[in-house]
């Protein structure tokens, strides 16, 4: 199977993914299920944008890759928003392409709801440059963690 075999699906389009999703997104970060299901059903329940969650799955259906957009990712400069949060992609799948094109995928979605720059924090360097951020400045998490914030402007 290759990257052309792969579908980007919302959980908004595919509803009854919610706990796999939510289990999925858990297993990667450690962040609490309940965080997961609880902005999981918002964005079921929601007709605006936020929160959004969007999974690439193979052929089978099998999750892949995941990301979420949401208002806030546990950062200090609420009025940076909306951020890209809990982006994973399975060790197997990465250097295809695939955080590229799930990246481009939100940033269009998103600017079809008229948002017009999107943010992310990450401890990587350089990796959201090459596929096309930029580096917008250090920023406090709310557990005082200092880390890389980027930006981009949607498609």
């Amino acid at each position: 199977m290759n990257a052309n075999d792969i579908s980007i699906i919302t959980l908004q389009e595919q509803p009854h993914l919610l706990h796999t999703a939510a289990t999925w997104f858990h297993e990667k970060w450690g962040i609490p299920l309940s965080v997961y299901e609880e902005s999981m059903q918002a964005s079921i329940d929601s007709t605006s944008l936020l929160p959004r969650w969007y999974m690439l799955v193979d052929t089978c259906g099998a999750m892949i890759a995941g990301a979420g957009l949401i208002a806030n990712d546990f950062h200090e400069c609420t009025e940076l928003t909306p951020n890209i949060c809990a982006l994973y992609v399975e060790a197997a799948w990465r250097g295809k392409g695939l955080t590229k094109r799930l990246l481009d995928h939100i940033r269009k979605d998103a600017g079809s709801y008229d948002i017009s720059r999107l943010y992310l924090i990450t401890s990587h360097t350089r990796f959201y440059e090459a596929c096309g951020w930029e580096f917008f400045s250090m920023i406090k998490e709310n557990d005082g963690t200092v880390t890389r914030m980027y930006t981009a402007s949607t498609l």
